[in-house]
């Protein structure tokens, strides 16, 4: 399940991932992105990611694909987790990301006012 943040405004936007998510989620979720895109062009992306979460094989494949289609329209990333497993793949993956004009960075939940601060910023 996924569902916006209260905070999310303009190009900025926040979602909450918990459960499990399927095809139809996700596709209804690329369609508010892709629509955020036509709308401000670069867009601030906040991933809170619960503990217990599963995505569908389809799932994967759609989100991964729309992130390489429209990584240049992505400014700054914060991804909001407990997992140490997630907060090392993030470091490993931002030197990445600034080649293509991404910001990534972690966060624990408790950092979640911080998260929104960098994200918007």
């Amino acid at each position: 399940m996924i569902t916006r943040l209260e905070q999310s405004e303009g190009a900025n936007i926040g979602v909450f991932v918990s459960g499990k998510v399927d095809a139809a989620e996700e596709n209804k979720w690329i369609a508010i992105f892709d629509k955020l895109i036509a709308d401000h062009g670069e867009i601030n992306i906040l991933i809170v990611i619960d503990d217990n979460i599963s995505f569908t094989l389809e799932a994967a494949y759609n989100d991964f694909k729309w992130a390489l289609k429209n990584i240049k329209h992505m400014n700054n990333l914060a991804i909001v987790s407990n997992s140490k497993t997630l907060a090392w793949l993030i470091a490993v993956d931002s030197p990445f990301g600034k080649l293509v004009g991404v910001n990534e960075k972690h966060f624990e939940t408790s950092e979640l006012a911080q998260a929104w601060h960098w994200v918007t910023s």
